[in-house]
């Protein structure tokens, strides 16, 4: 795991430097350093002289490999803290649903596709990390009362992927200090002081994005923005939107203080008054029996 993150954080930093020269002298050098002292495999040194060589030509721009592995990176985080729930008829459930809804979304494509995971928590809440990995708890989906509250949800998070919300949590100062750090390490032989500085870097950044995801919660105007989309993803694919005004109106009288969704998102309330304008003219809600069977089925478990 430690060789991943390595190679990834090297990586991921490298392309503040923003000439394409350098970017190839860097991957050429870090390679053969990395090797030399261990900290990297011979694939994962040819892998880090290619992505060197990409990250140059793409200039300031985070590619999709890399908000992926970013993602992955902040997954293993939430799995630290969650265990997935082991109900293979769930997953795959919450997995045809949320591709059916990402499908739908201004971003339907990620590199190496959205991937839904269902965390065994009694603690209502759900997570988007970069790249199109989304977990949503037990807890939550037990509150549903519906597919399309549930839809609701899904939706919601694939928004957080369509805004790139999750980068969006690295700190300023965080991006500044990696563009340093680039600049100065790229320039010197990776040893292992170099490359400890890179990972550092790095790891700031993932603490950024996890804390944000796991304690501190989004802005109030990128929920709001995640809101928006999910309402549009919802109409798109035929669900009723009314759906998600109804979960957060149920969530609303469940939240604990401080915890759950409560620590990490927006009162439910003041979401509903601005969600109310975005489905003005939304039918009442309705069931079709197919639906309801599919949806009692899936979540019998819980």
């Amino acid at each position: 795991m430690k060789k991943i993150i390595i190679t990834t954080s090297a990586f991921v930093l490298i392309f503040f430097a923003g000439c394409q020269t350098l970017m190839d002298g860097v991957g050429s050098i870090g390679a053969a350093v990395g090797q030399a002292t261990g900290t990297m495999t011979p694939q994962q040194a040819e892998s880090f002289k290619k992505t060197s060589s990409a990250i140059g030509k793409a200039g300031e721009s985070i590619t999709p490999e890399q908000e992926y592995y970013i993602g992955r990176s902040i997954g293993a985080i939430i799995l630290k803290t969650y265990k997935p729930y082991n109900n293979n008829a769930l997953t795959g459930y919450i997995n045809v649903l949320g591709q059916t809804l990402a499908a739908a979304s201004d971003k339907p494509e990620t590199f190496k596709g959205y991937h839904f995971l269902v965390l065994d928590t009694d603690e209502i809440n759900a997570f988007a990390a970069p790249g199109g990995l989304i977990f949503v708890s037990r807890g939550l989906i037990k509150c549903c009362k519906t597919e399309d509250a549930l839809a609701a949800v899904l939706a919601h998070e694939v928004g957080h992927v369509q805004f790139g919300h999750g980068l969006k949590a690295i700190s300023k100062s965080r991006w500044t200090g990696a563009f340093t750090t680039g600049i100065t390490e790229g320039v010197k032989s990776y040893g292992p002081e170099g490359v400890a500085n890179l990972t550092n870097v790095f790891e700031g950044m993932l603490d950024d994005i996890a804390q944000t995801l796991m304690n501190n919660g989004y802005a109030k105007k990128l929920e709001s923005q995640a809101d928006e989309a999910a309402v549009t993803i919802m109409q798109r694919v035929g669900y009723n939107p009314t759906g998600l005004k109804d979960m957060l109106i149920q969530m609303d009288k469940l939240k604990k203080p401080g915890k759950g969704f409560s620590k990490t998102h927006p009162a439910p309330m003041d979401r509903v008054a601005d969600i109310e304008k975005l489905i003005k003219g939304a039918g009442a809600m309705a069931q079709s029996a197919a639906r309801k069977s599919r949806f009692q089925k899936a979540t019998a478990s819980l």
